[in-house]
C-alpha cells in the first residue's frame, strides 16, 4: 500500500497509479513515486486494547504510518474480567461439548467413561480455571482485554 499527501489530505493507494496528474502535467508509466510525494505505508500491528489514529507522514522514516493509541474502557476492570471469563468459560464448553455424549451414555447405559477422554475433560477444566486465575490476577483493563485465549479455540 502506498499513500500521498495531497495538499494536507492522505489519499492511500493499493498500488501506484500508472498515470498521476498534478501541476507539472499528467505524467505515464510513474516508476519513482517518491518523486511524486508517494510513499509506503507502513501499518503497526496493535493490540486488542489499542486502536490506530489517523494516517501521517513520518518524515525520518519517509514512510505513511497509524499512531498506536490506547482505546478507552466505559466498563470497570471487574465487568471486562467478567466478560473475559464468561467468553473463556463458554468456549471451554463448547470443548467440553464434543465428548459430552461419553457422560449421557454412563448416565444412561452405565457404560464408563474411556480414561483418555475422562483425562482430557479434566485437562479442560484445570486450563479453563487457571485462565479464569490468571484473568482474575490481571491489574489493568488493557491487560484484561489483551489476555490471550488458549490455541485450540
Amino acid at each position: 500500500m502506498i499513500a500521498i499527501d495531497l495538499n494536507g489530505t492522505i489519499k492511500t493507494f493499493s498500488k501506484l497509479p500508472k498515470v498521476w496528474s498534478n501541476e507539472n502535467g499528467t505524467h505515464l508509466n510513474i516508476i519513482d513515486g517518491q518523486a511524486f510525494g508517494f510513499y509506503p505505508v507502513v501499518r503497526p500491528t496493535a493490540k486488542q486494547s489499542e486502536q490506530l489514529g489517523d494516517i501521517y507522514f513520518d518524515a525520518d522514516a519517509e514512510v505513511f504510518t497509524y499512531p498506536v493509541e490506547s482505546k478507552t474502557y466505559t466498563q470497570t476492570i471487574a465487568e471486562l474480567k467478567e466478560q473475559k471469563i464468561a467468553n473463556l468459560k463458554h468456549l471451554y464448553n463448547l470443548e467440553l461439548a464434543k465428548t459430552d455424549w461419553y457422560v449421557t451414555r454412563k448416565q444412561e447405559k452405565e457404560t464408563a467413561i474411556p480414561s483418555a477422554i475422562q483425562t482430557e475433560r479434566d485437562d479442560l477444566r484445570t486450563a479453563c480455571l487457571t485462565h479464569e486465575t490468571n484473568i482474575n490476577a490481571k491489574t489493568t483493563k488493557a491487560s484484561v482485554v489483551d489476555y490471550e485465549f488458549p490455541s485450540f479455540i
